[in-house]
């Protein structure tokens, strides 16, 4: 705890941003004290990027949590170019002497967030120092409300991760005993309760910009009274969701004061609340101009109705400035050259650059299976569509040319399948539109993902491939190119900053709330119903009604809820949400418990290749849901107890 009193300013961001982000491209000085950290205007404001720097990098596939940590994406044994922290918490290999993805501390690819939360409040114990020459009473007020937002985001991050957690409202003072430095676990609700309060006070200090006419070079990235409330409403959501609300697994979890950390009584007021704080935030940001984002076109992209769908959707995460759909861009974090190289295969012939796509990220059959038929419906749903043949071959017809190259046979789960499916896994002998050079017209042969044994898109030495023969399209952006005469992408990466909100999630959310609130309504499917109709998939109730083997399936409060989730799982795939969702439901220990599967990587000819083979038997305990606290952290403060099960 002598850190608390006694920190410096010693603090240096690692390798947090491009050199484009200008507003966090800062690294502070050796201040020795804190007064001269808040002498100059300069000097505080290095502390204000201080604060900032301990977000979390959800743009590296290493440091997402919920990335690595679920069923989205699966390696090759050993795997290969990549940190494993937080996979082996999808293996299962979670521990309590070591935790992997260690926010609480700040080890295994996670962040200090305490340590954060010390450094935002001793900013705000000093930030009225400086002097009004150097800095304006309105930017003052301004900065204050970024780094009370910082506090919330922080202490909700540190919430849905392991539940009950101490409050950092201020920081202890230099006297402070030894037993007063052993702080306390407070009870979720109040958790929830301080996070929404220190939202409701920065949004009603209208201290926060309604927007950033800035671009990237400026300020994008920093906080505005629409990420205020965006925050607000999935903090709620999360807190009304099953694993906090009427949880009986953990109404024993008590501290040594007989306090109880959870309460095991379900209330329905937190749905309510849920439900108004989305609805709050979908009116403002609509206000201010959100809307769900569709591709504008480009002079040198020629393209059809199906490729545009698919554009439409795949620019909604990677369009990096002025995109309308993105509520919050972490500009600290960006999908990177690895994010991006990583989850390509080589798609193009001459392919001898060393700084060329390596394919290595593989999304799972599972997630393939995922997806909707072209009629909105999952695939054991629809009546027009062969749920048993979809392991039998097809061979691609001028119907399907714009999804399989034409002539060439893959299975019959990858035809008929809805947009967001061709614009967000790529597939062997799936038609990639861009993303190559010469590769942005539809009018010419596209070039297709060849991932069978000895194949350009297959294995290329002892890594560089997909241990499922999947790849994620969705993270590469669409200006990303690869040199055709080498294959170099690294020299034509185009990054964007990592989307913490965008409007799609705000949408499901509010379905998702009003659902549990009133069950179906044509108002509780509107949300969901405006990201299908962006995905080029029919309404709930038109898909259902006329294509499903259970017409009226969705009028179900229990039915619509699966509809809803399977939508979340659709709509924010890859984005680092399926393992916090799973978690909140109470859904992981079914879904997390099943076999991951790909395709025989190892065969040349189709028959053998399109052959499920297991890659891995999942297995999640329950005491899973919420993370271990490091036993170290145990023995220095014996005031914590443990989560269940560690």
């Amino acid at each position: 705890m002598k850190r608390i009193t006694k920190i410096t300013l010693v603090l240096a961001f690692l390798g947090v941003t491009s050199s484009c982000d200008k507003y966090l491209d800062v690294i502070p000085d050796n201040v020795p004290t804190i007064d001269n950290a808040f002498n100059l205007r300069a000097s505080a404001e290095r502390y204000l990027f201080t604060c900032y720097s301990y977000m979390p990098r959800h743009g590296h596939f290493n440091t997402n949590p919920a990335f690595h940590a679920a069923d989205e994406v699966w390696h090759a044994t050993p795997p290969m170019d990549v940190n494993t922290d937080i996979y082996s918490i999808a293996q299962g290999l979670q521990n309590v002497s070591n935790p992997f993805g260690n926010y609480w501390s700040g080890e295994r690819q996670g962040r200090p967030l305490f340590q954060g939360l010390r450094d935002c409040n001793i900013f705000l114990e000093n930030i009225g120092k400086v002097d009004e020459k150097e800095l304006q009473p309105w930017e003052r007020e301004r900065w204050k409300a970024e780094v009370k937002f910082l506090k919330a985001y922080y202490h909700f991050y540190l919430m849905r991760m392991y539940g009950p957690i101490p409050i950092i409202r201020e920081n202890l003072p230099i006297s402070a005993s030894p037993e007063e430095v052993k702080v306390y676990r407070e009870p979720v609700d109040e958790v929830v309760k301080y996070i929404v309060e220190l939202l409701d006070e920065i949004y009603a200090s209208e201290s926060l910009p309604e927007s950033l006419a800035g671009t990237e070079t400026s300020e994008y990235g920093r906080i505005t009274r629409p990420i205020v409330l965006a925050l607000k409403a999935k903090v709620l959501v999360t807190a009304a969701s099953p694993l906090f609300n009427g949880n009986p697994e953990y109404g024993n979890l008590k501290d040594n004061r007989g306090v109880q950390l959870f309460n095991p009584v379900y209330q329905q007021k937190k749905w309510e609340d849920a439900a108004a704080a989305c609805k709050e935030a979908i009116d403002y940001c609509h206000a201010q101009g959100y809307r769900l984002h569709t591709f504008p076109g480009a002079n040198s992209y020629v393209l059809n109705d199906t490729i545009k769908t698919q554009l439409d959707f795949r620019t909604a995460l990677t369009t990096r400035e002025n995109n309308p759909e993105v509520i919050w861009a972490n500009t600290i974090s960006r999908a990177d050259v690895n994010m991006q190289r990583w989850s390509m295969p080589i798609i193009g012939p001459n392919a001898t650059s060393g700084s060329g796509p390596k394919g290595i990220l593989g999304p799972t059959l599972k997630m393939a299976e995922m997806f909707y038929t072209d009629k909105g419906l999952p695939i054991t749903h629809d009546k027009t569509w062969e749920f048993n043949e979809r392991y039998a071959l097809k061979t691609s017809e001028d119907e399907n040319k714009y999804h399989v190259k034409l002539g060439e046979e893959t299975v019959k789960l990858h035809f008929n399948r809805e947009e967001r499916f061709y614009a967000s896994i790529g597939f062997d002998r799936g038609i990639w539109y861009g993303n190559w050079q010469n590769n942005y017209d539809v009018t010419k042969p596209l070039l297709y993902v060849q991932g069978r044994k000895g194949e350009i898109s297959a294995r290329q030495g002892i890594s560089n491939f997909s241990a499922t023969s999947y790849y994620i399209k969705k993270l590469v952006n669409i200006e990303t190119f690869a040199a055709a005469n080498d294959g170099n992408i690294t020299s034509n990466i185009q990054t964007y900053p990592w989307p913490e909100f965008r409007l799609a999630d705000l949408y499901l959310m509010y379905s998702e709330a009003l659902n549990e609130v009133n069950g179906y309504s044509t108002e509780t499917t509107e949300w969901i119903n405006r990201v299908r109709e962006r995905a080029g998939v029919p309404s709930v109730e038109e898909a259902w009604d006329q294509y499903s083997i259970q017409p009226g399936y969705y009028k179900s409060k229990e039915n619509l809820r699966e509809i809803i989730q399977q939508e979340r799982a659709i709509e924010l795939m890859f984005e680092g949400h399926r393992a916090w969702d799973l978690r909140r439901w109470k859904k992981a220990h079914q879904a997390l418990n099943q076999p991951v599967r790909g395709w025989d990587i190892l065969q040349e000819n189709a028959t053998a290749f399109y052959r499920p083979v297991l890659l891995y038997n999942q297995r999640f305990t329950m005491n899973q849901y919420l993370w271990p606290i490091k036993l170290e952290e145990m023995q220095k403060n014996t005031n914590l107890v443990q989560n269940p099960g560690w």
